[in-house]
């Protein structure tokens, strides 16, 4: 059965460890992070981006199959579905399907809409024990054609919106989607730890965690960071796996090309790249 993501997060902001994110694409994605945080033991987030969920046939297949898998794999560690960068229309329409986590990302409107249209979704999701998720400043790099440029969000704007009942903050702080360039300056833990200190308990969201050093990242936890988004990493394994074995004929020798085994070196992957994750986000263990 799927959960909000607000008792997850509470218990990873007061034992100063993160719950990863993890966007799904497939059948194959979902099926891979949820065997593997069961595994692990690990509390998980199934992130799906508006583009995602154009690609998976709608937001009603993508709860279908992922209530199903949680079913017939048995699995038992708190599992929360969770729309990443929704518009308004789109948290709706989520909140409509089944899903049990929204994220609003009003961070491109002037503040005061941003505050209006995320109060409106507050009073809703309330009301059906769902987590929301708010943003801030946005967040650089490009995620289905949005792009910018890596801002940090004013501490003070980040407090207005904490303070409507939002269950977690996505606060810019210099952190990019997708690969980092090589002059990338880094994440800014003076504007983090300037959050923090205005939002309290909130539990913090740090977007874009593919390829943000691991120093960074505990730091980063250490400052109030509950919640870490990773896609690109997980895309970029199956990608290289693929290709591997590809590469190497697999896929011409006997019954090769079949899907499930053309498919399956980039579902371990998936796996080894989740596993990786949640250790380092320290929530192994902690379902």
């Amino acid at each position: 059965m799927l959960v909000s993501a607000k008792d997850m997060l509470q218990k990873a902001k007061a034992g100063k460890y993160a719950v990863g994110q993890f966007n799904i694409n497939n059948l194959e994605w979902t099926k891979a992070i949820l065997l593997t945080a069961q595994e692990l033991n690990s509390p998980v987030i199934l992130g799906v981006s508006e583009g995602a969920g154009k690609y998976m046939c709608g937001y009603k297949t993508i709860v279908g199959m992922v209530n199903g898998m949680i079913d017939e794999l048995g699995i038992t560690v708190p599992v929360a579905l969770h729309l990443d960068h929704g518009s308004y229309e789109g948290a709706k329409k989520c909140i409509e399907a089944g899903f049990s986590s929204v994220m609003f990302d009003g961070s491109h409107y002037p503040i005061e809409e941003n505050i209006a249209k995320t109060k409106e979704l507050v009073a809703t999701c309330d009301e059906l024990g769902l987590s929301l998720e708010a943003e801030v400043g946005s967040i650089g790099g490009e995620e289905d054609g949005v792009v910018g440029a890596g801002e940090c969000a004013d501490p003070n704007e980040c407090k207005m919106i904490a303070d409507l009942g939002i269950t977690m903050l996505a606060a810019g702080i210099g952190n990019i989607h997708g690969k980092y360039p090589e002059n990338w300056a880094g994440l800014s833990f003076d504007t983090l730890d300037a959050i923090q200190q205005l939002t309290g308990d909130m539990p913090l969201v740090l977007h874009g965690g593919t390829g943000i050093p691991a120093d960074m990242i505990q730091k980063a936890i250490s400052l109030g960071v509950s919640k870490i988004n990773v896609n690109t990493e997980c895309q970029l394994a199956f990608a290289a796996a693929t290709r591997e074995y590809v590469e190497a004929g697999k896929d011409l020798s006997g019954k090769g090309f079949d899907p499930r085994k053309l498919l399956a070196p980039g579902f371990e992957a998936i796996k080894a790249t989740v596993k990786e994750k949640m250790e380092l986000f320290g929530s192994v263990n902690k379902a």
